[in-house]
């Protein structure tokens, strides 16, 4: 999945695949994460920032997640 970078403390980049409204995050630990049937409005609105903030507002615990292991 291609990933934009964003400006947060908590995040390097995100991503969002369509149609399975699959959200991935990069955070700053190197960890990546999918959080699945995301609406994409969510992810636009993360793209304006602020991550963090709108991360655990409205992804965090509320969405089915999965770390992505390297390959």
């Amino acid at each position: 999945m291609t990933r934009m970078p964003v400006t947060s403390h908590m995040a390097v980049s995100i991503g969002y695949s369509q149609p399975a409204g699959v959200l991935e995050i990069e955070f700053r630990s190197g960890e990546v994460w999918q959080y699945h049937n995301v609406p994409e409005w969510i992810y636009a609105e993360m793209l304006k920032g602020p991550v963090g903030k709108i991360f655990q507002e409205r992804v965090k615990g509320k969405f089915l997640e999965f770390k992505v292991e390297p390959v």
